[in-house]
């Protein structure tokens, strides 16, 4: 059955009160406050002339998840549409993304930039309203098909756009039988995804959904990361790539103990092999896997457990979701032929809101493009080639940057590498690296490094460090 996110709240704060469900520094957030908190919010935000249906702006730093929490589902126990903003925006876009999606309040954590709304309320406004009746909640209510949220997308090019999902999406897949929970394995789960991202959101629906509650920092450095995993005893833990490697890197998993892990999740991008193997190594009693999804095919995702016979595989579609790779006349691919990937939702799908251009480009009959170019092995595992946008076409051949950066980051001394196209008087376009590494390697040593990694027209043509 359908749900909507404040059913889903009341429902889980009603079978397990006491439950902690988010917990930053000295602070916590048990289920039964998380409702309280959301129903007294909604209330005042009713009662000051918002209306089920209007935008309400969302604006908090990654060291408020708490007060994040109770405000986004207080909008939404409104009725109202939730449109969580990120504090790492500027002013002009915070600007730009208010008055596209029409929003008329705000709720935010710290001093915004002046934005056009007509309610701004802080945490002086927020915390005097009186608490509300566990049993108050609004009527009629949202129903599962309404909007929910507005998460604003940067994409490869122009504006941002915002992806409109439903309640019915968000809550798809949700387990409210306790043996049936995400990460029963697990008491805690640790990220530190900045608030404002389609990964803090997957992060706030774990916190609100799954058995483990959510150990937020509010900051990323790879020993503190691992102290707090040694400190409370983490059980599963979401990066994304760059903190992986950091993780890996710097000794820090190993400097601490780190024994605890048993889910090691990356997502956002692809997770380079070697490191992925590495990882698998230093962390032996962790199941590494990788997740493969974005903001406009949220919820549906792939899943990859790590396997030697598979570094680069990113699994298949779950959740009921499906996927598939097609050439440019629209056709499935065949096995290991490169094409255009798509994914479909179970659930009530994504859109964009007020682009009607972009969403027909986009969203086709419940499968969305994803903008990258990859292809399926003959058993259904993906395997992605590059962003669309980011392939170098170079000469007659196509370069994957992915392909070019998975060898350089087989090198023990390079931390990050971050391949990209640059004009070439010969080929059109060239590819270049960039380096971070932990001395100072000889450009001959890299080259001699790659030689036998990639093929001449995979070379960089030009290495900065």
């Amino acid at each position: 059955m359908a749900l909507t996110v404040p059913r889903l709240l009341a429902a889980r704060a009603g079978s397990d009160p006491r439950h902690v469900a988010i917990s930053q520094g000295s602070d916590y957030l048990d289920l039964a406050t998380w409702q309280r908190r959301t129903l007294a919010i909604a209330a005042g935000l009713l009662a000051a002339g918002v209306r089920p249906g209007d935008r309400v702006a969302l604006l908090y730093g990654s060291r408020d998840w708490i007060a994040y929490a109770c405000s986004y589902t207080g909008v939404l126990a409104a009725g109202a549409v939730a449109v969580p903003l990120s504090t790492r925006s500027a002013p002009a876009e915070l600007v730009y993304m208010v008055e596209h999606c029409g929003a008329t309040a705000l709720l935010h954590r710290a001093a915004p930039p002046e934005l056009p709304v007509k309610l701004c309320w802080g945490p002086e406004e927020i915390n005097a309203l009186p608490e509300a009746d566990a049993d108050a909640a609004p009527t009629p209510g949202p129903r599962p098909g309404d909007p929910a949220q507005i998460l604003y997308t940067s994409g490869t090019t122009g504006r941002p756009k915002g992806v409109v999902a439903a309640h019915a999406n968000l809550t798809h897949g949700a387990r409210l039988d306790p043996p049936l929970r995400a990460l029963a394995h697990s008491r805690h789960f640790l990220h530190a995804f900045p608030i404002g991202t389609n990964a803090a959101q997957t992060m706030l629906f774990n916190a609100l959904t799954a058995h483990a509650g959510m150990l937020a920092t509010a900051r990323f450095g790879p020993d503190h990361f691992a102290r707090l995993i040694e400190r409370h005893g983490v059980g599963t833990v979401f990066v994304v790539p760059a903190m992986a490697i950091e993780l890996l890197r710097s000794g820090a998993l190993e400097r601490y103990d780190t024994s605890s892990v048993v889910l090691f999740g990356s997502t956002a991008a692809a997770l380079p092999p070697s490191v992925a193997a590495d990882l698998a190594a230093t962390l032996p009693r962790a199941t590494l896997v990788n997740y493969y999804t974005s903001t406009e095919a949220a919820p549906t995702q792939t899943s990859m457990v790590f396997s030697p016979d598979r570094p680069a595989a990113l699994g298949k579609s779950v959740a009921g979701g499906a996927l598939r790779v097609l050439d440019e006349g629209g056709e499935p691919c065949p096995a290991g032929v490169v094409g255009e990937v798509w994914m479909r939702c179970a659930g009530i799908a994504r859109s964009y809101h007020d682009d009607a251009d972009a969403t027909r480009h986009v969203f086709r009959d419940g499968w969305t493009r994803m903008g990258d170019v990859g292809y399926l092995d003959a058993a259904g595992y993906l395997y992605l080639v590059d962003r669309e946008s980011d392939v170098i076409k170079s000469g007659a051949d196509k370069v994957s940057t992915l392909a070019v950066e998975a060898a350089l980051h087989e090198h023990p001394d390079i931390v990050e590498a971050a391949v990209f196209g640059l004009p070439d008087p010969v080929l059109g376009m060239a590819p270049v690296a960039a380096l971070v590494t932990t001395r100072e390697i000889p450009l001959a040593e890299v080259r001699a490094f790659l030689a036998t990694r990639l093929a001449g027209h995979e070379q960089p043509s030009r290495i900065v460090r």
